[in-house]
């Protein structure tokens, strides 16, 4: 048995299957109309069951029918009759609306004697333009006028309907295709703001006298391609006439600006037509809602944004004084086709992508047409980006149209012949789909339905454009039709922009067309590329030729090159890209990685193009990548696990040398792990939570450093003289001590050694010094590989002091010669390296100098505070600007630090909390103490994580440590995203972080200066 005849149940009548096979779900409700009056004798029609069988929902078009019937009077009713058995066009016609649109059966119900215009319009060749639509409202309005009891607005409101009924019946039959489809639409919206025009003109006949008035038709109107159901968008121009004030014209033009949208829009009697929208109008709703032309041409050449350019594209006068819209469209046209070449062009583009894609609710995303993953927007938006880019030079590109436009943009090149022509198919499917959806009920949707009924008479309707069999199960062929032609879209980013790149750099068929090189170089800037002809050069060397590697890579190049663009620095990016694959390109494991895993494709990409620091890192050994393809890859390892391999390395190598080198290495893939995790946003959401994860990462890295490090030397010094006489500990200071190491941080240290029973003091003090002297200079040795700087100048006596001292010695030295600053410094001492038990000594034995028992003396409290007002003075470097040094600026890293540590100083030997070497967990303690108010911490602590982070941005986008913002845009702009920071927003971040630093010093002048 069929589906249908499944769906109608097994208990049915012969008469009810034969209704169930032509395609009725309620054959029983379908025979009850039949037998009433107004069908009589119509029930053994074959003709008309099949005519009926052959709508969207026969059910709907019987029903529909019926009604109709039922309201005519008896001799139009009869007409009606005698033309379905007679006329095969108007049977057509009427059934195919009746059976697709609820909202114009209930149309006709009401106004039975609109069946007519079926008629009127049924030769197959005769396409009804402007004028035609535009006579046909005002003959019903002047009608309406002419009668004393008429209702002119709601005689224009039945007229549109009733040409609305002629537009979908030659739609639904085939008549029209979808283009010519939307032009009607767009010409009947036209004409009947043309009629609202007249009747406010009419009522209001002073403002007519006073002022020229043209409405230029936006968006899908403009373009002529509207939908069943949208608002109308519209721009307002208007000219004084002679002798009339400037500013009376434009009150009077606004007057009939008004009254139009309130006939258009107005609920009351007959309905609304639809909403005319004027929010495109210079400062949108916000704005006048009528300017002069003079006042447009104003606001656009200063005012404007590249998104009203775009929208531009698609003016069209449709209504009003046609003289004064066409001189709008030629004044505005220079300026729309010169956007591309605006400073901010690829910033504002992408920011409009963006908002497009976070515009659409959760719910809402699967079922999208327009705005989601595939739907139209994308196809939409693509055309007219490609149009503003090479519609500079080729004016054939301009058109208002998305289909004529993609048409000129293959034509010329632009756009690849079977690209344009597949994105043609599917852009004509999925509007034609969201047309079916919109005139069921004459409601502005763009969501696929979800009920079986709705997509069922969907699917019948557009049985013409589905490429499958919709006989079986029609829903489940609309279903992958669409998400096939949704597929197909999805790419079209790839397809329109990026793939002609590489026609004109790698060599064509004969016959098919490239893009120029002018072009393509005009495409690159329009992408934010700073020096497109080297973007060129890269993408011929990647992708030309007939190798399996160019191959791939012209696969994988139109979707990188979409994420480099999306990038502070597209160029870094393309540039990094080709340096890696020259490097891995004849290893099987890379292209196959990058090709097969899109996952890891897009991570390269946005680590390529974020920074230098990164890439850099991967460069010096490229096979590193591997990681990106890993699921757990970008997840930092912690000591222990770093730890074994690094002394498992340390094992196998012949050298000293080899040793370091090979602890090197681990170092720097593992700093890649981190700064690539970090800069695609793995470390944690709360960016302070991601600053703590990175200088965990960063601490535990360079601790397991020093363990492989001293390990390969202490062995070394060992194969050269024998038994080592003492043993060595290293203790980690400053940041590193803090656990808050940025990229650029050097690890300061102190080296304690404690001789062996029975070994001579000078002799231990001399084979101390040698490991860690070699320690330093193999870490720090040039190489390949990054260095560690280890810096031990915070010893007693400074870089004046010896190296290495025993643990006795500086018990000696601490006892009679410290100054307040080292006590300061040593709040941060934790052992790291070496000897855990001497390490462990080490802490016992600096605990009382960094937390004194009776606190902090006054001449110790003034020294410090002497010494930071010094280093504010002295050390702030020449030309910097105190308000955005990270460092010692003021409300920066060292103004936080030292607050915090002064009060440690005071508070730490009675309270446990402030014993940390952490910044943020001794500010937090002393918040919880009452030491510090909450709000105050707070700000403290925004700063200090603020100003760590700019400092670690500043490293990951330049590649060197820095203390300030750079002066460069480009440096400026990648560190402004890595912190959150939209496109062309770097403005914005240099003023949140001096006013919050600003805040921050407030609270120091307060707690540490009293």
């Amino acid at each position: 048995m069929a589906v249908e005849e499944q769906r109608a149940g097994s208990r049915v009548s012969r008469p009810e299957i034969r209704l169930v096979r032509r395609g009725f779900t309620d054959p029983a409700r379908a025979l009850r109309l039949l037998a009433e009056p107004a069908l009589e004798g119509l029930a053994a029609d074959p003709v008309l069951l099949d005519a009926l069988a052959a709508t969207a929902d026969p059910d709907l078009a019987l029903l529909g029918l019926s009604r109709l019937l039922e309201a005519a009077d008896p001799v139009d009713r009869q007409t009606l009759r005698d033309t379905l058995t007679t006329s095969k066009p108007l049977r057509d016609r009427l059934l195919g609306v009746l059976g697709a649109s609820t909202a114009l059966a209930d149309h006709l119900a009401r106004h039975p004697h609109d069946w007519h215009v079926l008629v009127t319009f049924e030769l197959r060749d005769m396409h009804p333009g402007p004028e035609d639509f535009r006579r046909a409202l005002a003959e019903a309005v002047a009608a309406a006028a002419a009668d004393p009891d008429g209702r002119p607005a709601d005689a224009l409101r039945v007229a549109y309907r009733r040409c609305l009924l002629a537009v979908a019946a030659r739609d639904l039959t085939g008549t029209t295709d979808l283009a010519q489809t939307a032009a009607e639409l767009a010409d009947l919206a036209g004409a009947t703001l043309q009629t609202a025009l007249d009747l406010a003109a009419a009522q209001d006949p002073a403002a007519a006298a006073a002022c020229r008035l043209a409405v230029i038709g936006m968006g899908k109107c403009g373009g002529r391609e509207l939908n069943y159901v949208s608002d109308v968008d519209v721009i307002y121009v208007a000219e004084p006439r002679e002798g009339v004030d400037e500013q009376e014209a434009v009150r009077a033009a606004t007057r009939l600006a008004a009254a139009l949208t309130r006939l258009c829009a107005d609920t009351t009697g007959e309905g609304t037509i639809w909403p005319v929208d004027a929010n495109l109008r210079p400062e949108g709703r916000n704005g006048p809602l009528v300017r002069t032309l003079a006042s447009h041409l104003a606001y656009y050449q200063r005012w404007a944004k590249t998104w009203e350019f775009q929208a531009l594209l698609k003016a069209r006068p449709v209504a009003g004084d046609q003289e004064l819209g066409e001189a709008y469209t030629a004044a505005l046209a220079p300026m729309v086709w010169q956007a591309a070449a605006r400073e901010n062009f690829v910033a504002d583009v992408q920011q409009m992508r963006r908002r497009v894609v976070d515009s659409i609710p959760a719910t809402e995303l699967d079922r999208q047409l327009k705005l989601g993953p595939g739907g139209l927007r994308d196809v939409e938006f693509s055309v007219q980006l490609l149009q503003l880019v090479h519609g500079r030079t080729d004016e054939a590109l301009r058109s208002g149209n998305t289909l004529e436009a993609l048409a000129a943009l293959s034509r010329g090149g632009y756009v690849g012949r079977a690209d344009a022509a597949s994105l043609d198919t599917a852009y004509r499917f999925l509007r034609s789909l969201e047309h079916r959806i919109q005139l069921h009920r004459l409601r502005r949707t763009h969501l696929m339905p979800t009920g079986e009924e709705d997509l069922r008479r969907l699917a019948r309707s557009l049985a013409p454009l589905i490429n499958d069999d919709t006989r079986a199960d029609p829903v489940a062929a609309l279903q992958r039709e669409w998400r096939r032609h949704a597929v197909e879209v999805r790419r079209l980013h790839e397809k329109l922009f990026y793939r002609p790149l590489l026609d004109a750099v790698a060599e064509l068929p004969p016959g098919a067309a490239g893009l120029r090189p002018d072009a393509a170089r005009a495409r690159l800037e329009a992408l934010g590329y700073a020096d497109p002809a080297a973007a060129l050069r890269h993408l011929t060397a990647l992708a030309s030729g007939v190798s399996r590697k160019a191959a791939i890579q012209r696969t994988l190049l139109p979707v990188l090159l979409g994420w480099f663009a999306d990038s502070a620095d597209p160029d870094a990016g393309l540039l990094n890209f080709r340096q890696v694959s020259d490097a891995l390109g004849r290893t099987p494991w890379y292209l196959r990685l990058l090709r097969d895993e899109s996952a890891a494709a897009e991570q390269l990409a946005r680590v390529l193009s974020a920074g230098r620091l990164a890439p850099d890192l991967l460069l010096r050994a490229p096979e590193a990548v591997a990681v990106l393809g890993d699921p757990q890859g970008l997840v930092p390892r912690g000591r222990a696990a770093v730890e074994r391999e690094v002394l498992a390395a340390v094992g196998r190598a012949d050298s000293t040398a080899a040793a370091v080198a090979a602890v090197r290495s681990v170092r720097r893939r593992e700093l890649f792990r981190t700064s690539a995790a970090d800069v695609l946003g793995r470390l944690g959401e709360d960016p302070a939570e991601a600053l703590e994860t990175a200088g965990e990462a960063l601490t535990a890295l360079n601790a397991a450093t020093l363990q492989g490090a001293l390990r390969a030397c202490v062995a070394g010094w060992e194969e050269r003289n024998g038994a080592l006489p003492t043993r060595i500990a290293v203790i980690a200071m400053g940041r590193f001590g803090g656990h808050e190491l940025g990229y650029g941080s050097d690890a300061d240290v102190l080296f304690v050694h404690e001789p062996l029973l029975g070994s001579l003091e000078e002799d231990a003090a001399r084979a101390a010094q040698a490991v860690c002297l070699e320690l330093r200079a193999l870490l720090a040795a040039p190489s390949t590989e990054p260095p560690l700087e280890v810096d031990a100048d915070l010893r007693p006596e400074g870089r004046n002091g010896p190296l290495v001292r025993s643990l006795a010695s500086y018990a000696a030295y601490y006892r009679r010669w410290s100054h307040a600053w080292e006590s300061q410094a040593l709040l941060r001492a934790e052992p790291v390296a070496g000897d855990p038990e001497l390490g462990e000594r080490f802490r016992q034995l600096v605990d009382p100098l960094r937390y004194p028992g009776a606190g902090v003396p006054e001449r110790d409290l003034l020294e410090i505070r002497r010494i930071k007002a010094r280093i504010e003075a002295e050390r702030l470097p020449r030309g910097a600007d105190p308000t955005t040094h990270t460092k010692i600026g003021r409300g920066g890293l060292a103004d936080v630090e030292w607050t915090v540590q002064l009060l440690q100083l005071q508070h730490g030997h009675e309270l446990p909390g402030l014993r940390t070497t952490r910044t943020r967990a001794a500010l937090a303690a002393a918040a919880e103490a009452g030491l510090v108010g909450a709000e105050d911490a707070e700000v403290l602590d925004g700063a200090w994580v603020l100003a760590s982070r700019v400092r670690s941005a500043v490293m990951l986008v330049r590649g060197r440590a820095g203390d300030s913002f750079p002066a460069d845009a480009r440096e400026l702009a990648g560190v402004a995203r890595y912190l959150g920071y939209g496109a062309g927003h770097s403005g914005e971040l240099v003023d949140d972080y001096r006013r919050t630093t600003r805040r921050a010093r407030s609270v120091v002048e307060r707690l540490f200066y009293g």
